[in-house]
């Protein structure tokens, strides 16, 4: 017969291998229901966001903009994004994802259709500030959103797979710009840029509505998961919760005292400006090589976001299974600012779109995994807050990054030395990277 202590080890080992079965079964369940939606939601958002960058390819020359005007236009988004980001989390956290998201994209599905009445410089600058104003609270309220469903060991999973959008934006959204530049005539006499703008913004609109009835606040409201599943997911959050409360920040005032915030703050915001200078610029740097159509220009402009949405789900899928956060942050941000730098001095198109490809794989693969840190020492009121003040402060590197490109353009006639100040990004996040220190929760991996 066996003694008491085997059967207690089978025992705990079964019961092991129940949570682990029914821990993999929630999380496919959860990714079906909650990831790909947000991850839909996501795509319709970046799109209106970076879709300023196709239609500038005929934009600034209708309107007379400069690349330094086209450039302040494009960043000052980030402004109004700033400014709105923590009192907009704050909100969500109050009232509830399903209102305040939907709020959100209806807000900001409207404004980006008024872009097509821009008039000039200023009416560009007040509507791209509005629009960052309107957008504010989107991403950190579905990454808030995620940690209400998602346990710590399948978090960075889960952010990539939303995160994934923001390059199949541009892979899906590119050769769509693409057609409608090249397609759609002068309707209404509206010239094909003001028809992105309005073809490009209803479907936020259209989802901000379903959204309101389709998204579930928490766990106990999640009909679509039986009382087993349900309660299981219940008890392990409130576990980790309890866990992080005991090791980290759950009050709002905390985030401002704390060091590592400010430090991933200011990781994001390096990493940042790479994203959004090569987003919002490429597509005049792959026109610029000469001879595309409008239609070639958004395929040729879609090919190194292929790559960087493999970067996002391979490097999460990296450090789920290790458990590993800081390093796996830190060598892909190293590898984009290198290979970035590289295609400055490609010697030819290319060879330089190669390059900016790798490029993309390792900064776009940030994203997925950064995420993961502030999670590990913030819950609760403190993770709403902290999540936006991150997520927003970072921001600057957005103003910034399309800003200095323009403005290195018309001084230098040149996209290389501007490609070369966006790839000292990373390069900077990445140090900074290592010198964060945060702990895992006792139930979690690192």
């Amino acid at each position: 017969m066996l003694g008491e202590t085997a059967m207690s080890s089978i025992a705990m080992d079964a019961s092991a291998a129940d949570g682990e079965a029914m821990r993999k079964r929630i999380a496919s369940k959860l990714r079906w229901r909650i990831v790909f939606y947000c991850f839909v939601l996501f795509i319709v958002n970046y799109l209106d966001r970076v879709n300023v960058g196709f239609a500038a390819t005929h934009m600034n020359k209708d309107l007379g903009l400069s690349a330094t005007a086209y450039g302040f236009g494009a960043g000052v988004f980030f402004l109004g994004y700033i400014a709105f980001e923590i009192p907009s989390n704050m909100m969500m956290h109050k009232v509830g994802a399903r209102i305040w998201i939907a709020r959100i994209m209806v807000t900001w599905g409207l404004i980006s259709c008024a872009m097509a009445f821009i008039q000039g410089e200023t009416s560009f600058y007040i509507l791209r500030f509005l629009l960052g104003a309107a957008e504010a609270g989107f991403v950190p309220g579905i990454l808030l959103y995620l940690t209400y469903w998602f346990p710590a060991r399948d978090r960075a999973k889960a952010t990539a797979g939303f995160m994934t959008a923001t390059v199949l934006s541009t892979v899906i959204g590119a050769p769509i710009s693409g057609w409608i530049l090249a397609t759609v005539p002068n309707w209404h006499g509206l010239a094909n840029w003001q028809w992105l703008f309005i073809l490009e913004g209803l479907p936020a609109v259209i989802l901000g509505v379903f959204t309101f009835f389709y998204l579930v606040d928490r766990p106990q409201d999640g009909r679509w998961l039986d009382e087993a599943e349900r309660e299981w997911l219940i008890a392990e959050l409130e576990r980790e919760n309890r866990e992080v409360a005991n090791t980290g920040a759950h009050e709002y005032g905390a985030i401002f005292r704390d060091p590592r915030v400010w430090l991933l703050t200011l990781i994001y915001m390096f990493n940042a400006m790479a994203v959004y200078g090569v987003v919002l610029w490429l597509p005049q740097i792959v026109r610029s090589i000469g001879g595309l159509s409008d239609i070639q220009t958004g395929f040729v402009t879609a090919v190194p976001f292929v790559f960087a949405a493999i970067g996002l789900v391979l490097v999460a899928r990296s450090s789920d299974r290790t458990g590993e956060r800081k390093w796996h942050t830190a060598l892909a941000a190293l590898f984009g600012g290198l290979f970035l730098a590289a295609s400055a001095v490609a010697p030819t198109p290319l060879v330089g779109l190669m390059l900016i490809s790798a490029a993309a794989f390792g900064v776009w693969a940030v994203l997925g995994v950064f995420w993961s840190l502030p999670t590990q020492f913030l819950t609760g009121a403190a993770a709403a807050a902290g999540l936006a003040a991150i997520n927003g402060f970072a921001q600057i590197g957005g103003f910034a990054g399309p800003y200095l490109v323009g403005w290195i353009k018309d001084t230098t006639q040149s996209f290389t030395p501007a490609l070369l100040t966006l790839a000292a990004g990373p390069v900077i996040a990445a140090i900074l990277c290592l010198a964060i220190k945060v702990k895992a929760p006792a139930g979690g991996r690192r």
